[in-house]
């Protein structure tokens, strides 16, 4: 049975390892004001998870949003991440501070390598994140773009819990094999880009299946992954976007709803730098 969308509240959004199953991602919206209003619309919505990144640009325009709602920070599950150029274990320590000031906070959520590229170390990098999480600076350590094997080496090394990998993930690129490897170690899966800069829009199976349901394309993605135990960040600036995303928490999708999207064969990367871990 669906939810009354008029019910949606927090309490809606299940979490998965402790990690909200739907955020609101900010990549790409480093308008201060347009940033700022959006985390504010979404809190005050039902949101409580917010991602950033030092690479965005926008951590005090995040930082002020939150500080606008009506919503109390220990309700808030933020995370952030350090860029690769910021990897070597000194400069982890600075600039994980340097965002913390920024935000405005005491202490993030969740704090992830960007991703494994350029000052990447995995001892060196990782004994940073486990400093940080040890001084009370951070809830746990996040990896980013990681594929299996770089996810295992970094549970290995570090001591602070390891409580997500954030990809790209959708439809046209569903991650299995990543999917498997992060439920085997009790990991999240944070999808980034989940409605793949609207590609998922145009595809016949998803638009089938959200007439069905009269429901937006936008709807039926994020419910897809929540359903497979993904969480989803996806970027959305005005409150029509915002709450259409939300509102995927109302739709339970059928078994021959996702079927049919499992259908899909057509694959897509959107999101694909010459330092990707799989170039």
């Amino acid at each position: 049975m669906e939810t009354d969308v008029d019910e949606l509240s927090p309490d809606a959004c299940p979490t998965v390892h402790d990690v909200p199953m739907l955020g609101l991602g900010t990549w790409q919206n480093d308008d201060a004001e347009q940033c700022a209003k959006s985390v504010q619309t979404a809190l005050e919505m039902g949101y409580r998870h917010v991602d950033t990144a030092q690479a965005y640009d926008n951590e005090a325009a995040v930082g002020e949003g939150i500080e606008r709602a009506d919503v109390d920070r220990e309700d808030v599950f933020l995370a952030t991440k350090v860029w690769i150029s910021n990897l070597a274990h000194d400069d982890v320590l600075e600039t994980a501070r340097e965002s913390l000031d920024r935000l405005g906070v005491d202490a993030v959520d969740l704090l992830y390598v960007h991703w494994p590229a350029r000052t990447y170390d995995p001892e060196e990098t990782l004994s940073a994140f486990d400093r940080l999480y040890d001084e009370g600076l951070i809830g746990a350590v996040g990896v980013s773009n990681f594929l299996p094997e770089q996810l295992e080496e970094a549970i290995d090394i570090c001591d602070a819990p390891i409580v997500a990998n954030q990809v790209e993930l959708h439809p046209l690129l569903p991650q299995e094999e990543i999917r498997k490897t992060c439920e085997e170690h009790d990991v999240a899966v944070v999808a980034y880009s989940p409605l793949a800069r609207g590609a998922v829009f145009d595809q016949p199976e998803i638009q089938e299946v959200a007439s069905k349901h009269d429901v937006s394309e936008a709807q039926v993605s994020l419910a897809w992954l929540r359903e497979n135990g993904v969480a989803a960040i996806p970027k959305a600036t005005g409150a029509e976007h915002i709450q259409d995303n939300w509102e995927s928490l109302a739709l339970d999708l059928e078994d021959d709803d996702l079927e049919r999207i499992d259908s899909i064969d057509e694959r897509s990367r959107q999101v694909d730098p010459d330092f990707g871990p799989w170039n």
